[in-house]
């Protein structure tokens, strides 16, 4: 294991197989590629013939670069070809019968100091393992795919493993330019074990109907800056996939978070396993199309939600980051805005915060200093809330705490003209306690903005049982005319990000609190792995450990899962004052402003 992997075999040439071959051939390693299927290794050959030319076109690499790549790659149908390769990567079907058939059969072929690595990245490293005839010499080698795009890769040893063979293959990747992330043997290793559980409770979330395919997608992506929305990114893994990995992690933890919703199972029997079936919780153009087509499920024009009321002037309520953020997006969109404060020093400060906020917009060029001076002019500071009785709309975006969201509701009651829509920015609290503080509950809605409301795409619509229809369209309208993009969702914990969102991050807590990957690697896994802006304990840190935990709470109070309770860890720091960025300490330090 001393000598360099420079012969690599390639054992199963589907997307992974192909996109580790190209990787492989690229770093000039002579690359194997065997698979039972020659159309399969046909297809492998044109892809990298392909994505050469491409990189020729681009400037990459020379035509004569090229033509040694695809020299350096071979194709055969039968394992014997790999009798002299130092590195064996098998990514054959997630199935144990057929990758213990593939490791007996390769144990009769290699040489006794080849290294074997599975690709899995739900089965047990182990058990594979340990039907070996050389279980010292077999890990797991997990990439991502597309794997010329993707940093990560896991290395994954058991117990049987030897530190020579993790070393090589760490080397190894480090050559291939990849991040490699040191994790122990169980079901979907770190990157997988967090994405695949908040995967599923995507899928369940839009197999119980509480929002469309689209608005999911959506609230990930422009709520949480992802790449791809989570049934978007099912339909690419594979929805057959997914389920295989996730069955493998429930049948390790139990948890009901990682039990495949049913929905997983339909599509599957039913062969709509995604792109590459051309049809799963989206169609496609064709099979392995990524151009996604209208379908009976995609939502109509949006002019059919119904006619809404007239907006012209709007109050937001509060004197915070919020609020402030808030009552700029309003004005910055031409309409009139009260901002009210509980004194009127606390909202002249929280005008004087967003005139900082359009000066520096100014600055870098995203505004003319005479539009941000009609901005400001559309914006007027008054310290009670009875400044709002000729609101159009009324936001409030006060304190987290339901006793003081409703004695605000109360107030505007009886402030607020007769037709004035009033909205709460709640993350977490029921929005139908704040419309029962009132006596018109059909005038009221949720609207949730994330932070900062200037920059954050997102809005979730949150209409309770006795919002108004035409309180949702005039909400929806409004929202659009703001440049945000609405969501529709119902009145419950979390809503749609926030219910995804925490449970992903109480399981990465989970994780260190086991002692199975350390911070660092956990929020390496999830950025160069899962493409996520950032780690999660980057993000708890910046969310503050109290608010995360907090809304954890409200989570497992809402739901009664088991697996939603806040991890004991995250109680700790929380109860120790370590509250993350905003006291210099958190899962991480900060030095101190």
């Amino acid at each position: 294991m001393d000598t360099p992997l420079s012969t690599i075999a390639v054992v199963g040439l589907g997307t992974m197989g192909t996109g580790i071959a190209d990787v492989l051939a690229r770093a000039g390693r002579e690359v194997i590629g065997i698979d039972i299927s020659e159309n399969a290794s046909a297809k492998a050959v044109a892809a990298l013939e392909a994505s050469t030319a491409r990189a020729v076109e681009r400037g990459r690499i020379t035509e004569e670069e090229r033509q040694d790549v695809l020299a350096r790659f071979r194709t055969y149908s039968d394992l014997h070809a790999a009798a002299d390769a130092d590195l064996v990567i098998e990514v054959v079907p997630e199935s144990y019968e057929t990758k213990q058939e593939v490791f007996r059969a390769l144990d009769g072929i290699v040489r006794p100091d080849a290294i074997l690595a599975t690709g899995t990245n739900a089965l047990s490293v182990t058990r594979l393992a340990a039907d070996s005839a050389h279980p010292e010499r077999v890990l797991g080698l997990h990439f991502f795919t597309p794997v010329q795009a993707m940093k990560l890769v896991e290395v994954v040893s058991s117990v049987l493993t030897s530190p020579q063979a993790v070393d090589a293959v760490t080397v190894f990747a480090q050559e291939l330019g990849k991040e490699p992330v040191a994790v122990g043997d169980r079901p979907g290793f770190v990157a997988d074990g967090l994405l695949f559980g908040y995967l599923n409770q995507a899928a369940a979330m839009y197999e119980s109907k509480y929002a469309s395919r689209e608005d999911i997608d959506a609230a990930m992506r422009f709520g949480c800056g992802l790449p791809m929305g989570p049934l978007a990114l099912l339909d690419l893994i594979g929805v057959d996939t997914a389920r295989t990995v996730l069955e493998a992690m429930y049948a390790s933890s139990q948890d009901r978070l990682h039990a495949p919703a049913p929905i997983l199972k339909q599509l599957s029997e039913a062969g709509l396993t995604g792109r590459k079936a051309g049809r799963g919780f989206y169609s496609y153009a064709a099979p392995g199309s990524a151009e996604v087509v209208p379908d009976a499920l995609t939502p109509g024009d949006a002019a059919a939600a119904g006619e809404g009321r007239e907006v012209r002037s709007v109050g937001v309520a509060g004197s915070g980051t919020m609020a402030s953020g808030i009552a700029e997006v309003f004005a910055k969109a031409g309409y009139e805005v009260v901002l009210a404060a509980r004194s009127q020093e606390k909202a002249d400060t929280a005008k004087a915060r967003i005139a900082k906020s359009l000066a520096r917009s100014v600055d870098k060029g995203r505004m003319t200093g005479e539009a941000r001076d009609e901005t400001l002019a559309r914006i007027v500071p008054a310290g009670s809330v009875d400044a709002f009785a000729e609101v159009d709309l009324a936001v409030e975006a006060v304190a987290e705490d339901l006793a003081v969201k409703q004695e605000l509701f109360a107030r505007l009651d009886k402030i607020c003209k007769p037709g004035a829509v009033l909205a709460t920015t709640t993350s977490s609290l029921p929005v139908v306690a704040c419309a029962k503080a009132t006596s018109r509950p059909q005038d009221v809605i949720g609207m949730h903005f994330f932070n900062p409301a200037p920059a954050m795409k997102l809005v979730e619509i949150v209409r309770t049982v006795l919002t108004a229809d035409d309180v949702h369209a005039t909400v929806r309208e409004v929202t659009a005319k703001i440049r945000k993009h609405p969501v529709d969702c119902g009145d419950r914990a979390g809503f749609i990000v926030n219910a995804l969102l925490f449970p992903y991050l109480n399981n990465a807590i989970k994780m260190v609190q086991e002692h199975y990957a350390t911070l660092d690697d956990i929020d390496a896994a999830m950025k160069l792995g899962g493409g996520y802006p950032m780690g999660p304990f980057e993000l708890l840190d910046v969310v503050g450990l109290d608010v995360s935990l907090a809304i954890e709470q409200v989570l497992h109070r809402e739901f009664r899962d088991p697996g939603l309770a806040p991890a004991p860890l995250l109680e700790h720091l929380v109860a120790a004052g370590c509250l993350g960025r905003k006291t210099g300490r958190g899962f991480r330090e900060y030095a101190r402003r």
